[in-house]
């Protein structure tokens, strides 16, 4: 009697060294000077892989990548998929106490870091997790405890690591906060992972010919979601280590870049390049816009300067994503498109009752891409669950938008306090628990401001302390103070005094009456 073939769906650590068996020849990995074949990028992400194996590290051990943009960095995150331990990015903007947390939060056995970050990692050795046994640094310095990158992979082999690794063991963990209190790590599993990047390699139009510029930091979800699908359809990374409005249009005319990901502050400087000074950018097949909403002057734009228009992206790491098509665009431009392929997106009240099209509510939605949850915040993971009346499991986006009769979603306010500045999501509690350290200050609301240049930039409203009367140079001096103890994009722009904090029956500062009423704050 035929029993049948036995054919699991390969995860992505096998799909992508099937590539680098049968791609021979093809180009994976541009960076600086370095080019890399998909047999050579291969052999040195296994060489990695296998060098962590060697260290101790095990499936399911997580190590921190504090790295910036390179081709170690390729090699680190894809290694540690390999080998089957979880990669751990962190945004290097976050301020220290951040980092420390969230290494800590999430029991860090290994940590890799890019020479630029070695020096800051030193001096944060005393606050480090007791579980670090395996610290790698890309600098050529000799200090106790830490390893080259050259001696770490050195001698490992270059073979496809011989591991085990199930489903749903956890790929990577993207932390959203954690200046103060629990950070919240968001979890990805290797079966999510990997029908993440199948169903938005459709949406966002990658193929096997795919070329994609990267400007963003590879710690970024943004950056994971244009690496992933490059790399499953066997396409090439093209890795800046910074963004630059002008290197990123001489690549894509010399390199024929296909793709990219960008925040729409990049999106903004590129396009004013592009339309001052044309370049040859007709080989750009898709570009995607995400972190924050491409208001329609400047989505208008760039049709303008990008025969292949633009992909507006809205979405959670968590999982619940829409793409407006370029061909949608026009009478939609404030629209954020429609659900993922496979996935499904509702629109809630405040009693948790679906709505029909036009009425605005909770964004809530389901699908195959969902995280699992949080790392250890219970808790948190079930504060984001929606139940309906069927028994269907939601996820809350904590957003507020409503669907029109084509199932076109608009987002209308976010629910949650978040600030989007320059792509990255600001969490104002974060913020405040700083400001409110200093002297001068009695409470202190974070909210966000408009900016030319990022979008939004957080603003503290301060009450004074009592006695205190806050003149300019005191503003100056609270401001230093935070800014000096918070992460790059954390930073206040601005100290606006009050003399109280709006506050609801159970003290709960009341952030959209504030919003409302510095709404006329502009920097």
């Amino acid at each position: 009697m035929f029993r049948g073939f036995e054919s699991p769906s390969p995860l992505l650590p096998e799909i992508f060294a099937l590539h680098g068996k049968w791609q021979v020849g093809k180009p994976a990995l541009i960076s600086g000077e370095l080019r890399e074949t998909w047999p050579e990028m291969m052999s040195s992400t296994h060489r990695f892989a296998n060098a962590l194996i060697h260290s101790g590290v095990q499936v399911g051990d997580t190590v921190g990548i504090v790295m910036s943009n390179g081709a170690e960095m390729v090699h680190a995150l894809l290694g540690c998929m390999s080998a089957g331990a979880v990669s751990v990015p962190i945004n290097l903007s976050v301020s220290d106490d951040a980092l420390v947390n969230m290494l800590i939060d999430a029991k860090t056995v290994s940590l890799v870091v890019t020479s630029d970050q070695f020096d800051r990692l030193l001096s944060l050795k005393e606050l480090l997790p007791s579980s670090l046994s395996v610290c790698v640094t890309t600098g050529t310095s000799s200090v106790d405890g830490w390893t080259q990158w050259a001696d770490f992979v050195g001698k490992a082999a270059d073979t496809v690591p011989n591991v085990d690794i199930e489903d749903d063991a956890i790929l990577n963990v993207i932390y959203s906060s954690g200046t103060t209190g629990v950070p919240k790590g968001i979890v990805h599993t290797h079966r999510g992972r990997r029908d993440w990047a199948y169903d938005l390699a459709i949406a966002l139009r990658y193929h096997g010919a795919a070329k994609s510029l990267f400007t963003i930091g590879l710690y970024s979800n943004i950056s994971w979601v244009s690496m992933l699908a490059t790399l499953l359809a066997g396409g090439t990374l093209v890795v800046h280590e910074k963004f630059d409005e002008a290197a990123f249009l001489d690549t894509v005319e010399r390199e024929r870049i296909t793709h990219t990901a960008m925040v729409p502050i990049q999106f903004q400087r590129v396009t004013d390049l592009q339309l001052a000074s044309p370049r040859d950018v007709t080989s750009m097949t898709a570009m995607m816009s995400a972190g924050s909403p491409l208001r329609e002057p400047l989505k208008r734009r760039i049709f303008e300067a990008f025969p292949c228009g633009i992909i507006e992206l809205y979405g959670l790491t968590e999982g619940i994503i829409t793409t407006l098509d370029p061909e949608d665009a026009e009478g939609r431009w404030s629209s954020v498109g429609r659900p993922l392929i496979g996935t499904d997106i509702a629109i809630i009240d405040d009693e948790d009752q679906f709505v029909p099209a036009g009425v605005s509510g909770e964004i809530v939605s389901r699908g195959r891409i969902t995280m699992p949850g949080y790392l250890n915040r219970a808790e948190a993971s079930q504060e984001s669950e929606y139940i309906d009346s069927d028994g269907q499991q939601w996820l809350r986006s904590g957003d507020i938008g409503q669907l029109d009769d084509e199932g076109f979603l608009y987002i209308v306010d976010r629910k949650k306090d978040m600030i989007l500045s320059g792509g990255q999501n600001i969490y104002p509690q974060d913020i405040e628990a700083v400001v409110a350290l200093h002297e001068m200050v009695y409470d202190v609301a974070v909210i966000g401001a408009p900016s030319e240049r990022w979008g939004e930039t957080p603003v503290a409203l301060v009450v004074p302390a009592p006695g205190v009367t806050v003149c300019d140079d005191c503003r100056a001096a609270i401001r230093g103070f935070a800014n000096e103890r918070l992460g790059k994009q954390q930073r206040i722009a601005d100290v606006v005094v009050v003399d109280e904090l709006p506050r609801n029956p159970n003290g709960k500062i009341l952030k959209r009456e504030l919003r409302e009423q510095f709404k006329h704050l502009s920097y």
